[in-house]
């Protein structure tokens, strides 16, 4: 069975200060994507769809596509042209994650996965997430120790997830902070602060998804081209899975693996330490 990984990488890098998708973090001069690739092919997956945008295709093609074997490689591109109604959308910022995805459908043919360029996910998730799509139909959340994923200059925010058994029942956006022996979730929308423990899950884009998401994807966007702020909104990922969630759909698996956030320049020099110091080097002749 064909398993793609879908790596979304078109973003503009406005707050890291440029292509961070290419900023070398490894000893050998690695990036984050190469490690991710390396983890999914050990994992068992087999196709690798890039979501770039179209004038970054010769530097992909250049870096990661020379040391990448075993796998199919594929680019989608996120252009505004890439939608289901005929409109004209006058913009320069991409129009969100989940149109990022939109724009990859005709490369996926079965069960894929989805991360983001910016940040390390760890072999653990990978093999999980791999294990998830062969046995079951349906949408996952891997989801990490909160506590692991904070930062030491403050606040950070965070899809915070609720579940029982792990079925998620609801995803909650939120600003976060340790506190002691927990953390402090501030909802981004206003409600009531709550705290949950160091090892309660959140999500970090890593998600698990059947083919058929796409059908709805298409119905919310073309929902979202009718009725929502093209100037400034965005049609994002984390809306497409709460719908899901809402119907009691989505599962959360659970990853011991550390995750590694690239977000601004202040970041680099802390991912390279923490890659240097922790993660295992890479045989670019075995990606």
């Amino acid at each position: 069975m064909e398993k793609t990984l879908v790596i979304l990488a078109a973003g503009m890098g406005s707050r890291f200060g440029g292509l961070k998708q290419l900023e070398p973090v490894g000893p050998s001069k690695e990036f984050l994507i190469d490690y991710s690739v390396y983890d999914a092919k050990r994992a068992g997956f087999t196709k690798v769809v890039f979501v770039i945008k179209r004038e970054n295709k010769e530097a992909f093609e250049e870096t990661i596509s020379q040391r990448i074997n075993g796998v199919d490689i594929e680019y989608a591109y996120q252009e505004m042209e890439n939608i289901p109604i005929d409109m004209k959308i006058d913009r320069v910022k991409p129009l969100g994650t989940a149109h990022a995805l939109y724009c990859a459908k005709d490369k996926i043919k079965g069960p894929f996965a989805l991360i983001s360029s910016d940040d390390f996910y760890g072999k653990e998730s990978f093999e999980i997430l791999s294990n998830y799509l062969d046995n079951k139909k349906g949408i996952c959340v891997v989801g990490y120790p909160i506590g692991a994923t904070l930062s030491f200059e403050g606040e950070v925010k965070r899809g915070v997830v609720i579940e029982k058994n792990n079925k998620i029942e609801t995803i909650v956006e939120s600003k976060v902070k340790k506190v002691g022996d927990k953390v402090t979730c501030s909802p981004l929308n206003g409600s009531t602060s709550f705290n949950v423990s160091v090892n309660n899950p959140c999500s970090m884009l890593m998600y698990g998804f059947s083919i058929d998401i796409f059908e709805k994807m298409e119905n919310m966007l073309v929902d979202f081209l009718s009725h929502g702020n093209l100037e400034t909104g965005e049609f994002l990922l984390p809306d497409v899975v709460d719908e899901y969630v809402k119907m009691g759909m989505v599962d959360v698996v659970s990853t011991p693996s550390t995750w590694i956030g690239m977000t601004y320049k202040e970041d680099l020099e802390i991912v390279k330490n923490k890659i240097n110091k922790d993660i295992e080097y890479i045989d670019f002749g075995e990606i």
